[in-house]
């Protein structure tokens, strides 16, 4: 017979005397990043918020592949796994199947998932296994020192592209969409309220949420995403989506998105098209198309008209949820299995 094991709890707690604090999700190993890494501070956003699940650490599990963020689970006084270079949503997949009284999370970079685990990442998405996913996007490979990396923009000077890059760069949101993903959201590593916001909603949410994290490496590409971090031009670049509100932005809330006459979407100035014809944010819509628009609306040189927030969170059944259920149901028709049977049976033959 199987055995079933009960879901964890992620409806979040308030405040107690009887929660964990984020003192008590740090390790006692060595944090190992640069100084002045962006990885820092998302790793303090992350044990800062953890205590909220109200789960026991011995029910949280950081499962990570290969580069500089995935030294994450050296650093949880959580269960974790570093396992293989783009691998780890295949990982985290076999456990959230097995374990469901598990919360399972995934660190990543933007070349550890969009190069050699591209595939992983995105089936995993499609399939929308109960995995949180943590995309950190510095737009580098950091670990290998400075090579170009999947996001990099196009003409990006670097060790491995002297002349410039002449790739297109993946955009992991815009990806993530075209995969079906049920949850979907950006946010930046500097930013710990709208960082922990965005945690919160992707923890409370069952099957796949990916959340892409615009990380700063200030080492081989600092200032990377400057133009959404400097305070005197951050308002006039940063789209800020919340669901239900008009969709506007600017120093003054000025400017806006609405949809035009062909079906597209563009930047407007508020007062010359009126506040009527701003589009109001949908991120529970189940058609993609408008989270999918407006994933396509930053310049990836400039970063002008950078939308960050939740673009798409909608209810699907999660992968292991139906795999249980199907699982559950065979049993009560047909009894418990008999593997060896299974394996001997069908298409086998011998050998002599």
């Amino acid at each position: 017979m199987t055995e079933t094991l009960p879901m964890p709890s992620l409806r979040l707690v308030p405040k107690s005397d009887d929660l964990l604090s984020a003192k008590d999700f740090k390790s006692d190993q060595e944090v190992r990043w640069c100084p002045g890494c962006g990885d820092y501070a998302i790793l303090s956003a992350v044990q800062g918020f953890l205590p909220e699940l109200g789960l026991k650490r011995e029910n949280i599990v950081f499962v990570s592949g290969i580069g500089c963020s995935s030294r994450f689970p050296y650093y949880m006084n959580t269960y974790g796994m570093h396992s293989i270079h783009g691998r780890a949503p295949a990982i985290a997949t076999g456990l959230a199947v097995s374990r469901p009284d598990l919360s399972v999370w995934v660190v990543t970079g933007d070349g550890d998932s969009l190069s050699i685990g591209g595939n992983h990442l995105i089936h995993a998405l499609r399939r929308n296994v109960n995995l949180k996913i943590l995309l950190f996007n510095n737009r580098i490979y950091g670990l290998t020192k400075g090579q170009y990396s999947p996001t990099s923009e196009q003409g990006k000077i670097t060790k491995s592209t002297p002349q410039g890059s002449l790739d297109y760069a993946f955009n992991p949101v815009s990806l993530a969409l075209g995969a079906e993903a049920t949850f979907v959201a950006r946010t930046i590593d500097s930013d710990r309220k709208h960082l922990t916001e965005v945690l919160r909603a992707a923890a409370a949410h069952e099957g796949t949420a990916l959340v892409e994290i615009y990380q700063n490496c200030n080492i081989f590409n600092d200032g990377a995403w400057e133009p959404l971090k400097d305070s005197d031009v951050r308002d006039d670049n940063l789209i800020r989506l919340s669901h239900g509100e008009p969709i506007r932005f600017g120093k003054d809330n000025e400017k806006g998105v609405i949809r035009t006459s062909d079906g597209h979407i563009k930047i407007v100035h508020v007062d010359e098209v009126g506040e009527e014809s701003i589009i109001r944010h949908d991120a529970h819509a189940k058609d993609p198309g408008l989270a999918f628009a407006l994933s396509r609306l930053a310049n990836p040189r400039t970063l002008t008209n950078s939308p960050i927030g939740i673009f798409r969170d909608i209810e699907r059944p999660s992968y292991d949820r139906l795999v249980r259920e199907q699982v559950e149901a065979v049993v009560a028709s047909q009894g418990s299995g008999d593997l060896q049977a299974l394996l001997t049976g069908g298409d086998t033959w011998t050998v002599s």
